[in-house]
């Protein structure tokens, strides 16, 4: 028999040697797959087929899970494999590595109006990523403790669709405590992250270079990363705004008064930092990531010359650095506001073009909502207004629909976003299509079209604040599976939450 209609439950005669019958599962799936609870997907051992999967450095057609593993990787006619083993067949749709982001607010405990653990995870698993790491503030109190981390983990509990890891606080209070610092890594966080400006967070205070230097001493002994906002308002700097420069609803006033100079400060505050993790430094074994990076001249020219030079480093930048400039933010439209700020065309492009040439090793969303309501969207005050980009549902339609244009390929979407995301998180078990690894695979249409408007099922906390809305993308999500629990399918989550978090050891 074959299949007699979409969606649809039936047995097909496999063409191989025996003639098995194979329970066939064609998308769209317009009923019920019959499972429950973690999954929607009543089985843990089967097939999963398309024209594109993408593995390392290849497309292929057909992977094979079990046990939340993937347990093989055909390279030729697959059929002959699927012999007594149910089969997903994908058509033409693209399956690749679930996607990691490294860089995400979540914001609970203390501001799960913000956003939380369960609308995040949930909006992940719709967007396609797999594995979260969650930044140590905005939510209450911050991680910057074994005691903080362990509030942290409570709090998420029960409401993880996706895998979620955690970075810990690298603070003052800290910097000096090498004994505070290793209860935390001990504990399980996957790195520490500090800033270098203030953070708008009482309870995670700003960093020098030597906070940094000495934290980086104790990471060393553990071979993890620190993560860094950089920006520093140089010493010598007027940044003081001109009277005819302070309309707070005009977006150049809060460009003007966050310059690129402030990331290049912050940069060569850190070469001393960077070349202790060269080889035989003081710090050998560490790692520095650079988050967010905006300005694409003289400081990534800097970290540049730091790599070339053996410093264990690396960056990332964000879609709405990628997607927008500033010469298309609407005055007055705080959805936009983020730090470091949005800057020019010319910058966006070289940002893409440092990217294609891999001097940025990655990407991340930097969620990071908040209520409405500290979005002054009605004052449209870009000075006062809460900063961040609520994006993670979007992240990976944003990245394909933008990068089109520069000729972006599936395999470097699964780098950007999987690969390397997973080494920088320690994670040697994901990021990729191969056997052993886990299961974490997004299943997507690149050539769909979508409008992201109130038609659009979006599972944020706040559908109302990312200044993607009213964009016109392509890449639709199909399927989202965390090892090997279908967990999204056609606008549907898996009845319960059963993402694992991830502690280090």
């Amino acid at each position: 028999m074959a299949a007699s209609a979409k969606g649809r439950l039936v047995p097909v005669l496999a063409v191989a040697a025996a003639l098995a019958a194979v329970l066939l599962y064609r998308a769209p799936f317009s009923k019920s797959l019959g499972g429950e609870g973690c999954s929607l997907l009543p089985h843990d051992h089967f097939w999963i087929a398309s024209d594109r999967v993408v593995t390392l450095g290849r497309v292929g057609p057909a992977a094979e899970v079990k046990g939340g593993l993937i347990n093989a990787i055909a390279v030729g006619d697959y059929r002959s494999f699927v012999l007594r083993r149910p089969l997903l067949d994908y058509g033409d749709a693209v399956i690749m590595p679930g996607l990691i982001d490294v860089h995400a607010h979540l914001d609970e405990p203390g501001r799960a109006e913000w956003e939380g653990f369960s609308n995040g995870t949930r909006a992940a698993a719709a967007g396609g990523i797999t594995t979260l790491v969650d930044m140590p503030l905005n939510s209450f109190p911050s991680t910057v403790s074994e005691e903080t981390l362990k509030l942290k983990l409570e709090a998420a509990r029960d409401k993880l669709y996706v895998d979620v890891g955690f970075w810990g606080g690298l603070v003052p209070e800290n910097a000096f405590n090498p004994s505070a610092l290793e209860g935390l890594l001990k504990a399980g966080v996957l790195g520490l992250k500090s800033f270098m400006c203030p953070s708008g967070i009482n309870d995670f205070p700003m960093t020098n270079s030597t906070h940094i230097e000495e934290g980086l001493v104790t990471l060393a002994k553990y071979k993890r990363s620190l993560l860094i906002h950089a920006e520093r308002i140089p010493e010598a700097e007027d940044h003081d705004l001109q009277e005819d420069e302070l309309d707070p609803r005009s977006y150049m006033t809060y460009l003007k008064s966050r310059p690129p100079s402030w990331e290049e400060a912050a940069i060569r505050d850190l070469q001393r930092a960077m070349k202790d993790t060269e080889l035989g430094g003081r710090s050998e074994g560490a790692h520095i990531h650079i988050v967010h990076l905006s300005d694409a001249k003289t400081s990534l020219e800097l970290m540049k010359d730091a790599k070339r030079s053996g410093a264990s480093l690396s960056i990332e930048t964000c879609p709405h650095y990628l997607a927008f400039s500033s010469e298309e933010v609407p005055d007055g439209d705080t959805r936009f506001k983020c730090s470091p700020p949005i800057r020019d065309d010319t910058n966006r492009e070289n940002l893409w073009k440092a990217l294609l040439d891999g001097h940025i090793d990655m990407l991340s969303s930097d969620h990071s909502p908040s209520t409405p309501d500290l979005k002054l969207m009605e004052e449209g005050d870009f000075l006062r207004a809460w900063g961040g980009i609520s994006s993670l549902q979007f992240v990976l339609p944003v990245t394909w629909s933008y990068g089109r244009k520069y000729g972006v390929t599936l395999n470097q979407l699964a780098s950007w976003w999987s690969e390397r995301p997973a080494k920088l998180a320690g994670q040697k078990n994901k990021g990729a299509i191969l056997p052993g690894y886990h299961a974490d695979i997004v299943v997507w249409k690149p050539e769909t079209e979508f409008q992201l408007d109130n038609n659009h099922a979006i599972y944020h906390k706040h559908q109302n604040i990312s200044a993607y809305l009213g964009k016109q993308l392509s890449g639709k999500v199909l399927s989202t599976f965390v090892r090997g629990n279908l967990v999204f399918a056609e606008d549907k989550h898996a009845n319960a939450a059963c993402g694992v978090p991830i502690l280090a050891k």
